[in-house]
């Protein structure tokens, strides 16, 4: 026979009302009864009905996270970060991958939908953002991370993209006032475009002239990396420093140098948004743009269960995070 509530409550000496509260995580419980309680739902093996209770509370108590990559590695770590913090009150995670799809977006957006979620966190693929109003109809709160859209108005948490690749560009012209390549990503994307501008602003405080041969459009992966630092490298004149937008295509740039047996001391000088873990055993990359990775999911967990308990009615809010130059080798 399955362990009730009742005989929690029996068997921690309390009332059921009390277990309850226990299980709600409510205040003004008194923390000799919050362990007894929580003794003998260890001990019983209760498991709470979160069907029943989410009928009563109107609650289901789980987060869905929509995010364009499971596989990459900058997204998990958000994922963890959001994970790690909602557990703090009793909130599950349900992440989505959508490959980069904005059809996939909508079908997991439905999907959430069906699922009763208290909130969702997006990650979005694009610029293009009004297909989530799916979520705002059915009345559950969205916070964006990482980066915006065009088009749909909400909570959000990104970095401050443009100063992070301004100070690390600067970095660079600084010790070489010289043309400099910029390998990005799609203007698509919100922090793809705040980080070419970020390389713009740059130039224009150096007094250095745009060069469309040496602005590189790819796609944030690491193919893209290798591909656009070979067309680098076979230009007449290569320039001898390269900014690069993401990890990936960073990892991808590397795989090229390598390959075609550059070492760091006769290769481009090399800065990079994101700091990989590798970075400064390669060797390769003279400076870095950190991202507080793990600040940007726990402050979005927490601009959602701001909105998920509190008032829905305020003003949206998008924080910005500042990110960390990092000197990872002098040449």
């Amino acid at each position: 026979m399955a362990v009730t509530i009742k005989d929690v409550a029996e068997l921690a000496g309390v009332s059921t009302a009390t277990v309850s509260r226990v299980i709600n995580n409510e205040i003004g419980i008194k923390e000799s009864t919050r362990d007894r309680v929580l003794e003998a739902i260890a001990s019983s093996g209760y498991h709470v009905n979160t069907i029943a209770r989410s009928l009563k509370t109107n609650r289901t108590r789980i987060i869905g996270l929509i995010t364009p990559e499971i596989a990459n590695d900058f997204f998990m770590n958000i994922a963890r970060s959001i994970e790690e913090y909602l557990k703090e009150y009793e909130y599950s995670l349900i992440i989505c991958n959508t490959n980069e799809s904005a059809v996939e977006e909508v079908r997991r957006a439905e999907l959430l939908v069906e699922k009763c979620v208290d909130g969702v966190i997006i990650i979005p693929s694009s610029n293009s953002g009004s297909h989530f109003n799916i979520l705002r109809d059915a009345g559950i709160p969205v916070v964006l991370a990482d980066r915006l859209t065009a088009d749909f108005d909400t909570d959000a948490v990104v970095v401050d993209n443009q100063n992070g690749v301004y100070l690390a560009v600067s970095y660079l012209i600084a010790r070489d006032h010289n043309k400099i390549a910029f390998i990005g990503g799609s203007p698509e994307l919100s922090n793809a475009r705040e980080r070419y501008e970020g390389y713009l602003q740059a130039l224009e405080e150096y007094n250095l002239e745009k060069d469309d041969d040496l602005v590189l459009i790819g796609n944030f992966h690491v193919d893209s990396g290798f591909k656009l630092m070979k067309h680098i490298m076979e230009l007449p004149d290569p320039p001898e420093q390269v900014f690069i937008a993401n990890d990936f295509m960073h990892m991808g740039a590397i795989k090229y140098l390598i390959a075609s047996g550059y070492k760091p001391d006769n290769s481009p000088r090399i800065g990079s948004f994101d700091d990989l873990e590798l970075s400064s055993i390669l060797g390769y990359a003279s400076v870095t743009v950190a991202q507080p990775v793990k600040e940007i999911g726990s402050k979005a967990a927490e601009l959602l269960l701001e909105r998920i308990e509190g008032d829905q009615s305020t003003p949206f809010r998008t924080i910005r995070l500042q990110t960390n130059l990092k000197i990872s080798r002098m040449r």
